[in-house]
């Protein structure tokens, strides 16, 4: 393992996750709380996009291992291994959900790094306005407080099968899936 943190940076977050991938989803990160820390000049662009060194990852399986190491810590998003910590920037969400399906009675959504995702009581799915333009930000929680934006053609689908229910605070446009409700907003703002 001291391999690992003599090869640091890049190469190094690679290899330590190539090595704890199982195949059976992520690793345990949260459980990790190696003492080598440092910040890497990663960057995920608000539209999903993975940089390093302001050069775009090329790789999509690289991207996606290193997915699988990502946590969100108090103090901001990091590269974690069980040797080092590497923080990263994150413009917005680290993840885009770019698929939605209907699978029965829930919504089965698929990131821009391949997580499959069921909106439920554990991923909730939430709206939040509040930029500059007014323009809704959707969200879907994926794991461990990483959420992922939807995309505008996703969030789309979701206003298409959206059902209007009567709130406290009026009219609500939302989804059911798995179980639970998800309000997205007033009927007619997203119909544009």
């Amino acid at each position: 393992m001291g391999e690992l943190v003599e090869t640091g940076g890049l190469q190094g977050v690679a290899a330590a996750a190539k090595g704890q991938a199982t195949g059976r989803g992520p690793p345990p990160v949260h459980l990790w709380n190696p003492a080598h820390c440092g910040e890497i000049d990663i960057v995920i662009k608000r539209n999903g996009e993975w940089r390093h060194e302001g050069t775009p990852i090329g790789r999509d399986a690289l991207v996606r291992l290193f997915s699988t190491v990502l946590r969100k810590d108090p103090d901001g998003f990091v590269l974690v291994t069980p040797v080092e910590k590497m923080k990263i920037t994150v413009e917005d969400a680290p993840f885009v959900a770019v698929r939605m399906d209907r699978r029965g009675d829930a919504l089965r959504f698929v990131t821009n790094v391949g997580d499959v995702v069921e909106a439920g009581l554990q991923n909730a799915i939430r709206v939040e306005v509040g930029a500059p333009d007014g323009a809704p930000r959707p969200y879907l929680h994926v794991r461990g407080g990483l959420d992922a934006l939807i995309s505008r053609s996703v969030f789309y689908e979701l206003v298409d099968i959206a059902r209007e229910r009567d709130m406290p605070e009026g009219p609500t446009l939302g989804v059911m899936s798995g179980g639970a409700w998800f309000a997205i907003g007033p009927p007619g703002v997203h119909r544009s």
